[in-house]
């Protein structure tokens, strides 16, 4: 298909001097604007669309600081702004309030906070999530997210919002993870081990943090066919997957 007709707009101009060129020089026109390589290329990525920053930006949650101030520098970047879904803890860093969406990790959210919420879910600023919701922790002998919540699915279906995974690789001390199991053999159920997160991240000084970004997964993928739990697991899955050399594995 020609996009670029460069001999039907000389034909269809008002131009009577246009209209008087003989053929060869057309031509020759045609191929000093690349009309055939133009076309070839608009042809080629014709239902390509921009970029856009109307999407979730999630990842696996291992450190507790460094990975949300890495998430949120390199959105920012990208699009200017962003809002950030975080706990009430952020509204001790006055810099990081504009940015933050309040909520409640460990229990319900205040009406407020879910007023606001749902405002930002409705708007185009790109959100960073971590929809594990807490610092990840040794289950099952390995440093992982608990089950991811569904409801960065929900909202992706609802607010036609894409989802862009990351994957942060890396860990936070033994000391944090030996504080959580003491913690949880002796049935505290204050999570003590947060006091440390400002250790863990002076830990981090002059060190490099590997990051992953993965292909954007439409919000049309979350169909019908399983439930809104079981995609979020699934996407869990895939972010872990992407810690491999070759990347995940699973169809999106």
């Amino acid at each position: 298909m020609k996009h670029i007709d460069l001999a039907a707009s000389i034909k269809e101009s008002d131009s009577a001097f246009l209209k008087k060129l003989p053929g060869f020089v057309v031509r020759s026109l045609e191929r000093i604007i690349k009309q055939d390589e133009l076309n070839y290329v608009i042809e080629k990525y014709k239902d390509c669309e921009p970029e856009k920053c109307k999407c979730f930006f999630l990842s696996n949650h291992p450190f507790g600081i460094v990975d949300g101030l890495i998430l949120t520098k390199t959105v920012i970047e990208k699009y200017g702004t962003f809002k950030a879904i975080g706990n009430e803890s952020f509204k001790f860093v006055p810099p990081l309030r504009p940015y933050i969406a309040m909520v409640n990790p460990y229990g319900m959210s205040s009406k407020s906070y879910v007023t606001e919420l749902e405002k930002i879910y409705r708007s185009d600023v790109a959100i960073t999530h971590f929809p594990a919701g807490i610092v990840s922790r040794r289950i099952n002998g390995k440093i992982q997210d608990r089950e991811w919540q569904k409801s960065f699915i929900t909202r992706a279906i609802s607010c036609q919002r894409d989802i862009v995974p990351f994957f942060f690789h890396g860990r936070n001390s033994n000391l944090f993870y030996g504080i959580n199991i003491i913690r949880r053999t002796l049935g505290i159920k204050t999570n003590i081990e947060l006091a440390l997160l400002p250790r863990e991240l002076f830990l981090k000084r002059n060190k490099t943090i590997r990051l992953k970004i993965g292909k954007p997964i439409p919000w049309q993928t979350f169909d019908t066919s399983i439930t809104h739990v079981q995609w979020a697991q699934k996407v869990r899955k895939h972010v872990y997957a992407m810690s491999a050399p070759n990347g995940s594995k699973l169809d999106f």
